[in-house]
């Protein structure tokens, strides 16, 4: 027998030269499958079967040129623009300035229109806000969202569809909803007739 096989079967013949034999195969085997794995998945991939990962998908929200709707498919409509009180919210405003709208916790609030951001973070009464300066005095809000879900900063530059944050519940709020609000000139007015000129009607 040659020297490397004689000193190969003293060692196996120990305890510790067998962990060493064990430690090794296994070093082997473990080299091998991962080898082996990507030389196996690449032919499935290239004849078609493809492996996935799943990516969620989400409508965007619908638009009409440069704007669109703050949230993407259908939603349910809460207080409009003007007189609404609201029976058991004690903070609540009666004279309501914006348009409420929900889809429920945690859905994605899109920007309406192109602008800057001028607030992204707690603002007055709206808890976690996001607004959007359109420019010809024009400012969009976005009102009561989760905390640390917002997507952009002060300074950022967004279009019709750019992820804001998620819909939430701080701020001066009762339940999850999205708080839509139109300024003009620093004038809250009602977003309806707005939406609608541009194509937009709200509910």
């Amino acid at each position: 027998m040659g020297a490397p096989v004689v000193a190969a079967a003293a060692l196996a013949s120990t305890r510790t030269g067998r962990r060493i034999v064990i430690g090794l195969v296994a070093f082997v085997v473990l080299a091998v499958a991962f080898l082996l794995v990507p030389l196996m998945v690449v032919p499935l991939a290239v004849a078609g079967q493809s492996v996935t990962t799943t990516v969620e998908t989400r409508p965007a929200p619908v638009a009409n040129g440069d704007w669109g709707y703050p949230l993407a498919g259908g939603y349910t409509k809460g207080r409009g623009f003007g007189h609404n009180p609201v029976s058991g919210c004690s903070y609540c405003s009666t004279n309501h300035q914006g348009y409420d709208m929900a889809q429920g916790c945690g859905a994605t609030v899109y920007a309406a229109g192109p602008g800057e951001v001028i607030t992204a973070g707690t603002y007055q009464g709206y808890g976690n806000t996001v607004r959007i300066d359109h420019g010809d005095d024009i400012v969009t809000l976005y009102g009561h969202m989760q905390w640390n879900s917002l997507r952009v900063a002060v300074g950022d530059q967004v279009t019709a569809g750019t992820p804001l944050g998620a819909e939430g519940n701080t701020g001066k709020s009762f339940g999850c909803h999205l708080h839509f609000e139109l300024r003009e000139s620093g004038r809250s007015v009602d977003p309806q007739p707005f939406m609608a000129a541009l194509g937009l009607p709200l509910k």
